[in-house]
């Protein structure tokens, strides 16, 4: 079954969701406004369609925020999940369905069908996700630029310190979530998720090699958990394990990585389609390239170079 989803989106930040009617699949729980395609129906037209004759609005801008892909013991589901950003009319259950407007990180996922938890993820977390440089230099250089970032408006960082001495790294990670918070900014370690569990990171980033060897989640719910990723089966590990979000690349060629071959924009989306977890483009890509990463399924762009600036 095909549906088209939409997260409405107000100016503060809450989404609107919708409850199902009991007698409906998965009746009870809460989702996001939206139905099947009919035969021969576009995604967007199918949105538009939709969400006049539930919430009695006009679809004025949108954008894809995720797909999803997820078999029920009696049935299967793609969700084709947009964000909507603006909308003329006032958003009402013209079906008789309760409405709510929340905070998406107040929202429990238990309350949701499992196809909608990916969504959740999504709607959490930004469109742009820091790598840091390597902190070669002094560790007031390292925060100098994080500072720069966060001003910028970053909110998701990825402490990347894979030449830094161990005893080095803990008070530059306990420096650098100090700015965060005051930020707003949730920070992730690339590194043992015990050290970043006792230095009180918001999560872990896994590289390649310690995706493999994970055979559960390492984290407890609430801390974020990524991997990096660079082919399906990868995805498909992080995803199993329980990660709440990935990074998928090389996009584009890049200087750090010269010998890897680059995954171009076709190969990315037909790889995220059947992801069914958040996923950030990585390679060689920066804010300007937000609208091509959104139109190939990510969730936005993953970039060192492009973020990473004095």
């Amino acid at each position: 079954m095909h549906v088209a989803a939409g997260a409405l989106v107000d100016r503060a930040g809450r989404v609107l969701i919708a409850q199902r009617p009991a007698r409906a699949h998965q009746g009870g729980l809460w989702e996001f406004p939206g139905g099947k395609l009919e035969a021969g129906e576009s995604v967007q037209a199918a949105l538009a369609r939709e969400l006049h004759e539930e919430l009695g609005i006009v679809v004025r801008r949108a954008r894809p925020l995720i797909a999803v892909e997820h078999a029920y013991a009696d049935k299967a589901v793609r969700l084709d999940v947009w964000r909507i950003e603006d909308w003329s009319g006032v958003p009402h259950g013209r079906e008789g369905q309760p409405l709510a407007w929340c905070d998406p990180q107040a929202l429990d996922p238990a309350a949701f069908p499992a196809a909608d938890v990916p969504v959740l993820a999504a709607l959490r977390l930004p469109p742009m996700y820091l790598v840091t440089g390597e902190p070669a230099q002094e560790p007031e250089v390292f925060l100098a630029r994080l500072d720069a970032a966060l001003a910028r408006g970053v909110r998701l960082v990825q402490l990347r310190a894979k030449t830094l001495p161990a005893g080095a790294l803990a008070p530059l990670c306990v420096a650098a979530l100090q700015r965060c918070r005051a930020a707003g900014a949730r920070l992730l370690l690339n590194g043992a998720p015990a050290l970043a569990m006792q230095l009180g990171a918001d999560g872990v980033h896994l590289d390649a090699r310690a995706l493999a060897a994970c055979r559960e989640r390492p984290l407890p719910a609430g801390r974020l958990l990524a991997a990096s990723c660079h082919d399906a089966h990868e995805l498909a590990q992080a995803r199993r394990i329980g990660c709440d979000f990935a990074v998928l690349g090389p996009l584009a060629a890049t200087a750090t990585h010269p010998e890897a071959e680059p995954l171009g924009w076709a190969r990315f989306a037909a790889l995220v389609r059947t992801a069914g977890l958040p996923v950030y483009a990585l390679g060689g890509l920066g804010p300007a390239d937000l609208d091509a990463a959104w139109a190939a399924g990510a969730q936005g762009v993953a970039a060192i170079r492009a973020l990473w600036q004095p």
